[in-house]
Formats: structure tokens, sequence, C-alpha cells
């Protein structure tokens, strides 16, 4: 590849990267104004600036001294810093033949006579620009200066990159809140779509049972009728998932009231006396929502019980600071290590022996996450599962 090629190359790459800094439109960051005003005291000098070296352009998007502004690249003396990716520091900038007849030098732009360039590199490696001091004045270059410039360098990628991550993730945030709604919305379409041919089998299915006597015709009638009450189950269950993770407001939530709750829900499915209860903190958010997190937990832990054996539940609290995790723990079946991420994905079901939709669990981590916290499981220590959350902490009343 010939010279030329390659120098096009990188101007593309800089204008790319430059580009996606976001950085040349609108007025200076007052965090890159603050960098270059530190440059120019660790230097002793009147004068720095930022540069940013585009395919055709030097801008000049923050400056000490001066007013900022844009020149040819071609007049650029930062350019050779640039395209070398080696830091330059000069006492007198005229006296060296590279800038000898720079009209930054002589006279014409301005009267650089010290002068000190350090290129600023990407985290990707693309050099973009560079944080430049100078003066009308030629001084001693000192170690301590050279060595100032490099880090502040450095801060000015740290102050884009920062800013580039930021934008970006204001951006998935927006495409996460728009999915949410299309989601919702998509499943009640869905739902609306499924549901009338469903109610129409459901009531042709009853009609039969009214009708039929042989007991084969019987047992068939019934299976049909369980297989759409599985469906309709099934429908609810994702419309549930769809719809929660919205915001889901600012109560305060007594965690001990909603779990007695959901115990008494629970009641027909698992034994009060199988379940030690600790003390729960508060939460904020919704108490239909927290509750219905702590049912299907409960609910999970009797469904996933050994065999021949009574269930062992416990539910209790670890209250920190500025989190609270909530624990559900049992004496169950456990769940295998490199399994344990798979049971929160929707419709995942690793034990198809034990009855339900795999929605559940799936559901309930979007209620967590739409509350600020996250929710895992881990093995428990002499076997079973502990499934917890954390929650931020809320100050009593």
């Amino acid at each position: 590849m010939s010279s030329e090629g390659s120098a096009g190359g990188g101007a593309r790459r800089r204008d790319r990267a430059i580009a996606a800094y976001d950085v040349l439109d609108g007025p200076p960051r007052r965090e890159l104004d603050s960098l270059v005003q530190l440059a120019a005291q660790v230097a002793g000098v009147p004068f720095a600036a930022v540069n940013l070296l585009s395919s055709h352009s030097q801008h000049q998007v923050a400056t000490t001294g001066f007013e900022a502004s844009e020149s040819p690249v071609d007049h650029s003396m930062c350019r050779l810093v640039v395209e070398s990716g080696q830091p330059i520091m000069l006492e007198n900038a005229g006296d060296d033949v590279r800038f000898s007849d720079n009209p930054w030098t002589t006279g014409e732009m301005a009267d650089v006579k010290y002068y000190g360039s350090h290129p600023l590199t990407t985290p990707e490696g693309v050099t973009i620009g560079t944080l430049c001091v100078f003066d009308d004045v030629s001084h001693e270059v000192t170690p301590e200066a050279a060595r100032g410039l490099a880090q502040l360098a450095d801060r000015v990628v740290d102050v884009l990159e920062l800013e580039l991550a930021s934008r970006r993730l204001g951006e998935v945030n927006d495409r996460l809140s728009t999915s949410n709604d299309r989601l919702a919305h998509f499943a009640g379409q869905v739902s609306h779509d499924l549901k009338n041919p469903l109610t129409s089998v459901s009531l042709s299915l009853e009609s039969l049972e009214l009708e039929v006597t042989d007991d084969f015709q019987v047992d068939t009638v019934a299976r049909a009728r369980r297989g759409v009450d599985r469906m309709n189950g099934l429908i609810n269950n994702l419309l549930e998932f769809a719809q929660q993770g919205q915001a889901p407001g600012d109560d305060v939530v007594d965690l001990d009231v909603e779990l007695a709750a959901a115990l008494d829900d629970l009641a027909g499915r698992v034994s009060r006396d199988r379940v030690t209860v600790g003390s729960l903190p508060l939460a904020q958010g919704d108490a239909s929502q927290l509750r219905s997190v702590l049912m299907n937990l409960i609910d999970n832990a009797a469904k996933f019980t050994v065999d021949g054996e009574d269930p062992e539940i416990e539910v209790d609290a670890r209250v920190g600071d500025n989190l609270n995790r909530i624990e559900v723990r049992d004496r169950g079946r456990g769940i295998p290590p490199e399994k344990q991420e798979r049971v929160f994905a929707p419709l995942a079901r690793l034990d198809k022996t034990v009855e339900g939709s795999g929605i559940g669990l799936a559901t309930c981590r979007r209620i967590v996450e739409a509350h600020g916290g996250s929710m895992g499981v881990e093995a428990r220590d002499g076997g079973g599962t502990t499934f917890w959350f954390v929650l931020p902490a809320v100050d009593e009343p």
C-alpha cells in the first residue's frame, strides 16, 4: 500500500473516531476547558488547546488564553504529532526546520516559540489530535512539564470516552424503554388474538361435555379442556411477563406485610408451617409486584421439593446501608451451576416433571430490575437452592 493510501486510511479512521465523540459542535465542554487551563499552568505558559484533526481541518475544541478557531490541517503544527503518534517538546519551534515556515511560527497566524504537543490516542489506538501548550517566548522544556502534559492528555481522552459511554448508555436505555413498550403492546395484541379462538374452543368443549357419554369420548374432551386451560394460563403468564418491567412507582412497601399476604395466597399449595420467616425490610415500588416475586419464589421452592419429602423453606433478609438482600432458601432438588442462569430465561423449563410455564422466574427478574435491583440463584450449603434478590435500601419513615 502506498504511503498516500495509508495516510488517507488514517484520516478516515480519525474522522470516524472524532464523529463518534460528537465534540465538534455545540459549546465547549467544561471538563476540557479545565484540562487545558491546568495544562497551561503545568507548562508555565499562557496558551493551551485541545486540537482534533479531521481529514481537512484542525478543530480547537477547548482553549485557554486565546479564542478557538478552525484552520486547514496543512497549517497545523500538531499534524506531525498526530501522524507520528509521538509528542514534540521544543524551546523555540521557529528554530526547528519542521516548523520554521509554518504560519503559526512566522507571525501569519501566531508567533509560536515554546511548543509542546502530546498525542490524544483512543483506546482503539487511533490518534485523533493533541493536547498542545505554547508561548510567544522561548523557555526551557522541563521533564516535569513533559510528564504533566502526557498525563493530562490521557485525561482528555478519558473525558471523551466517558461522554461517549454516557451517551451510548442513554441510547440503550431509550431503546430498552421502547422495546418494553412494544413488547407489552405485542403481547396484548397476541393475547387478544389467541384468547378469542380459545374461548370459542372452550365453550364448544363445555357443550360436548354435556352431550358425550362414552368413556373414551369423555376422557378425550377432558384432555382437550386441560390443554385449553394450559394454553390460557401460558398466554396470561406471557402477558404478565411483557407488562412487568415498567416504572413501579415510589410507594414504600412493607415486605413483611407482602410476605404474609403471599403465604395466605399460597395456603392451598404450601403449608404455612413449612416456611420459616425472618424479618424483611422496607422497599420502594409496587406492593403487588413485589408480593408476586415472593409468592413465585416460595411456590417454586415447594414445587421442587425432593420426592417423598416435605418442603423446608426459609425466607429472610440481609440488611445493608444501601442495599437489602432478600433470600428464599430451600432443601429441594437443586440446580446445576451451568444451568442456574437459564432458569431466568422466558419459557425455560429445566425439569418438565413439574407443572409450569417457565415464565415465573423471568417475570420475577423483570420486576426486580424495574425496582432498581438484581436477582440470582446459587446452590445452598447442605443441599438445595437459594434464590435471592437485591433492592435499594429505604429509610424508615
